[in-house]
């Protein structure tokens, strides 16, 4: 297989099928791109941070994004709410592996949001 072909995700590189990654392919360009594209609309132009680990029989997916904490107590429901229903195609996959996923404040030394998935074996 070509470099050209793993790049597309036609198939899944010999990396993949070395450590067993392969049944993640697809779910993990699901979540990511959830992740991802959620972070990038809540803040706009500015960096996300992307962590994949295969750890304790499971893939954790996260995504740290810089979204400013909201002092308007109402503001932060709202805003809880818009980044949850966006994420509705997120749950479906998540749910389907039996995974789980969260939205909470990023810890030290990150700052903003942290959303994570994690899809167990």
């Amino acid at each position: 297989m070509t470099r050209a072909a793993r790049r597309s995700g036609a198939m899944p590189s010999r990396h993949h099928c070395a450590y067993g990654l392969t049944p993640y392919t697809w779910p993990t360009a699901l979540v990511v791109g959830g992740l991802v594209g959620v972070a990038g609309l809540m803040t706009p132009g500015l960096d996300l941070y992307v962590s994949a680990r295969h750890r304790d029989n499971a893939l954790r997916l996260v995504v740290w994004d810089q979204h400013p904490r909201h002092a308007d107590p109402d503001t932060v429901i709202l805003c809880a709410e818009r980044r949850r229903s966006a994420l509705w195609l997120l749950d479906s996959v998540v749910d389907d592996w039996g995974g789980e996923r969260g939205v909470c404040d990023a810890l030290p030394p990150h700052a903003g949001i942290r959303s994570w998935a994690r899809l167990p074996r």
